[in-house]
């Protein structure tokens, strides 16, 4: 069934990278079907925690035709569709729509710190209208603290008013849990999913749709926790810690999955980043949180 917007327990996946420095195929297909296994709803493939950005559309799409040829139904599949040129937006969308794919992240065109909202939304409506395709769901990308451009409150409201249910949600990693209520307050018909899993609980019960989410690649079973409603936001504190207070959240979540996985491969990361040597420390605090029931 194809859905309307993003909701529930969804993963912002990390990418495995095959000797070569592409996209390992395989092994980001049984990522994914593993954490199926534990109750996640979908993948989000390409986005800040996959590397995204460091992936051209040629790679991503090739991605997503290998994961449908091994089994993993499109409508679980979102895509981080954020590029500098919108025209690769453009076609990285077209392509992904014609593959099966709906869900698309869109980040602001990260080269101009100084551009206003009216050029923030200028951006993202020539994408839209660039794809001109109604069965799309373009979700907008907030987090500013990475990519130096916030998308205005006023901007989704707008976007939202202007297509409809083509602008379906917009995912908040800012952090600020004030600022995921202000989202909430302008545009109420937003399914809008959080990205800082220690705010999970409260955004569900202020009716958010769910999360996209970097922790759940090592820590799936206490995500789900946080999304039923159990009273364990001290330990996810403490495991988001684990893992941010680090040089690189990206090589470290690597690192204890190759760790948690027992297959080195998972170490590999694409430059600038510089690959950890060993997660074995850091999956044993992480377990020291995560291996106690939840109850």
């Amino acid at each position: 069934m194809m859905t309307e917007a993003i909701r529930g327990f969804w993963v912002a996946s990390a990418t495995p990278l095959a000797t070569d420095g592409g996209v390992d195929h395989g092994r980001l297909a049984a990522h994914a079907k593993q954490l199926f296994s534990k109750g996640v709803d979908g993948v989000v493939l390409f986005g800040t925690t996959g590397e995204g950005t460091s992936f051209n559309v040629a790679e991503r799409v090739a991605t997503i035709e290998a994961m449908l040829k091994a089994g993993v139904a499109p409508e679980r599949i979102g895509i981080g569709g954020g590029f500098p040129a919108i025209s690769d937006s453009i076609a990285l969308t077209r392509a992904v729509l014609g593959l099966g794919l709906r869900h698309v992240l869109l980040l602001p065109p990260y080269f101009d710190r100084s551009v206003t909202p009216e050029g923030i939304e200028d951006a993202f409506a020539a994408i839209i209208d660039g794809v001109a395709d109604d069965r799309l769901r373009a979700y907008l990308y907030h987090i500013p603290q990475i990519s130096g451009v916030a998308i205005p409150t006023t901007v989704a409201a707008s976007l939202r008013k202007r297509y409809g249910k083509v602008v379906a949600g917009l995912k908040d990693s800012s952090g600020d849990f004030k600022q995921f209520e202000a989202f909430r307050a302008a545009s109420p018909e937003l399914a809008i999913t959080v990205g800082n899993e220690a705010d999970i609980a409260r955004a569900i019960a202020v009716g958010g749709a769910g999360t996209i989410c970097g922790m759940a690649n090592i820590a799936p079973e206490l995500v789900k926790a946080m999304i039923g409603g159990k009273d364990v936001e001290a330990r996810m504190q403490a495991a988001i810690d684990i893992v941010v207070k680090t040089p690189s959240f990206l090589a470290t979540l690597k690192a204890i999955l190759a760790a948690q996985t027992g297959d080195a491969a998972w170490l590999r990361v694409r430059p600038p980043l510089r690959a950890l040597s060993d997660g074995t420390a850091l999956k044993r605090k992480l377990d020291e949180l995560t291996s106690p029931a939840i109850a």
